[in-house]
């Protein structure tokens, strides 16, 4: 009976009351329920904020545009802000609890990683380019009394670099969000992300090599002196067209002025290439690439036709140049948007409206001497240059018409420095073969006329590229589609000056056009086989460094039309990769389009 006063003295314990245990869960309910309405909350004002920044974003572009250089600062504080407080209320610490939550754990996840990115690129890239805005007028990259004003550009390097570091960051941290159990409307927001911060990053890659290359290339540092080269469309090459006329440029300290002048026929023919031919252009293109300065362009590498033709400058006139820039009519028609029409010394106006047509077709009726015809493109480039170079154009027009120029790979650029010219490989502006890489598979579609004359004002060409996979081991087929039109009048024979259909010269009835067509694939393509008019093909097959290689000859007769295409195998990697092309610009720009492709019959 010893045990009967302890069991008393439980019964006598204080027992749990329901109703404390019953506030004890309703408090964690409580809590639970104000953190998720917290988190809600949060979100939703995040949510307004990012919206916020993308319209700031909008607004951004369009000032830049516009070149409102002050309200683009405003605006980029304005986004600076909403980014921040975006960022601000995803990071609190219920929101990182929550970010381990299931069903909802990877959304707050991902958003709280999109807010964070978005500031970091506000206060780390837009921020500091900003900063430099304020104190650049794009009036002031109008020449004056000749010269460029190189400060604004040598001002704004640190900045631009600076922006462009951080937004290659925030690039890869978007493709590092995981989007595996995200919903649809965050998974899209990421992705939106993604595209939009690698194409800025692009441009702001290219920027930053413009503010650290043009300001010692515009000597800076020193004087230089490059060659221009004036590409003729209506007899195309490779790398856009023979080239009918070049200059000197002579450049220091923003100072910009037009030196010698000569035309193709004051340079000899040269016994051998100038400079070694390296095994893959001369079986491809011929010793003649390296002795005639009007086939220096027959290889779509530009840097291979600046350096034969800076060495052909040298021997014909004991300069050895800095660099060599090509540009072509098309591109002066787009800087005569900027400038205005001008006066030529033959009377002539040329201007945007007219520029391809009188350069590229009617001077040749109109003045049938050769020697003629080398003086008038002379006075062209000359009347456009000196216009430009007293600051008589629209700054903004200015920059612009450069930029398409650049963009469809007419203007092209190359420099004798080789760590300037370590910087300018991989761009567009630099004129080299076409690269590859995970978004895209390019292929490189290039014409060279062997006719002999300027009928190539009259070809047409549009270009198609289609993928798909037919293997079990995941190869990608890949078909290349070219099709050829001379639009030439039906009488083009006895219509056109036979300066301009060659006259048989060279072994094509006038009117006729000859052109032979070449088509580089991507380092992984294996050539598998061609049709040309409908009929198998038997193209040249060759490699080109990296790059597979078919090259075609079509012979059109006015009226006609052909059509090539090529076939490769890809590699089992790029089984989903997109396809695409570039092309030698012509008279006409050509817009890749996008080719179906069935596996019964690639080729039909």
């Amino acid at each position: 009976m010893s045990d009967q006063p302890e069991l008393r003295r439980a019964a006598r314990l204080p027992r749990p009351r329901p109703r404390t245990v019953l506030w004890g869960v309703l408090a964690v309910v409580l809590l639970v329920v104000l953190a998720i309405a917290w988190v809600a909350v949060r979100g939703a004002l995040a949510k307004q904020d990012l919206e916020a920044s993308v319209r700031h974003v909008d607004t951004l572009r369009s000032q830049l545009a516009d070149g409102d250089t002050a309200a683009a600062v405003r605006t980029a504080a304005a986004l600076e802000s909403s980014a921040a407080d975006a960022r601000a209320k995803t990071s609190d610490p219920v929101w990182a609890v929550f970010e381990h939550a299931p069903l909802v754990g990877g959304n707050l996840r991902a958003v709280r990683q999109v807010a964070a990115i978005v500031d970091d690129v506000a206060s780390d890239a837009v921020r500091p380019v900003a900063g430099v805005l304020g104190d650049v007028d794009v009036d002031a990259f109008k020449p004056v009394d000749g010269r460029i004003d190189l400060a604004p550009l040598v001002a704004a390097e640190p900045a631009v670099e600076r922006a462009a570091t951080a937004l290659r960051t925030a690039s890869r941290a978007a493709e590092r969000i995981d989007t595996g159990d995200t919903v649809s409307a965050v998974t899209d927001a990421v992705n939106q992300l993604r595209a939009s911060l690698a194409s800025v990053s692009e441009q702001a890659a290219v920027a930053d090599k413009v503010v650290s290359l043009v300001p010692p290339m515009l000597g800076d540092g020193g004087k230089r002196q490059y060659l221009v080269l004036f590409q003729n469309n209506a007899e195309l090459r490779a790398g856009g067209g023979i080239p009918g006329a070049v200059a000197l440029l002579d450049v220091e300290d923003g100072a910009i002025s037009l030196g010698k002048q000569a035309s193709t026929a004051d340079f000899p023919e040269a016994d051998r290439p100038v400079l070694p031919l390296d095994t893959e252009t001369q079986g491809l293109y011929g010793s003649i690439t390296g002795e005639f300065i009007q086939d220096v362009t027959l290889t779509p590498r530009f840097d291979t036709s600046a350096q034969l033709a800076r060495e052909m400058w040298k021997r014909q006139f004991g300069q050895r140049v800095d660099g060599v820039l090509s540009i072509d009519p098309v591109t002066l028609g787009y800087v005569l948007q900027a400038t205005g029409p001008v006066r030529l010394a033959t009377g002539d106006e040329l201007s945007s409206d007219n520029a391809v047509q009188l350069l590229l077709s009617d001077a040749y009726a109109k003045y049938p001497d050769p020697a003629v015809q080398d003086a008038f493109f002379a006075s062209a480039a000359s009347a456009v240059f000196t216009k430009v170079s007293a600051g008589g154009f629209d700054p903004t027009a200015f920059i612009a018409a450069l930029t398409n120029g650049v963009q469809e790979g007419r203007v092209k650029l190359w420099s004798a420095d080789r760590a300037e010219q370590r910087e300018l490989a991989g761009t567009t502006i630099a004129g080299g073969l076409p690269t590859s890489d995970d978004r895209a598979q390019r292929f490189g579609v290039y014409l060279n006329d062997a006719t002999g004359a300027k009928m190539d004002y009259h070809l047409e060409k549009t270009v198609a590229v289609g993928s798909r996979v037919c293997r079990k081991d995941g190869r990608p087929t890949w078909t290349v589609e070219v099709t050829l039109r001379n639009t030439a009048p039906a009488d083009a024979a006895t219509s056109l000056p036979a300066y301009v259909t060659g006259a048989g010269a060279f072994g094509v009835a006038p009117g006729a056009i000859r052109t032979n067509v070449i088509v580089y694939a991507p380092s992984s393509g294996v050539y598998v086989g061609a049709t040309q008019g409908g009929k198998p093909g038997t193209p040249q097959t060759a490699v080109d460094g990296e790059h597979p290689v078919a090259q075609f000859q079509t012979l059109l007769s006015p009226g006609k039309s052909t059509t090539i295409r090529v076939q490769f195998l890809g590699g089992a990697d790029h089984g989903r990769t997109p396809v695409d092309a570039v092309s030698t610009p012509g008279v006409h720009q050509t817009v890749t389009q996008p080719l179906v492709t069935t596996c019964e019959s690639p080729l039909d």
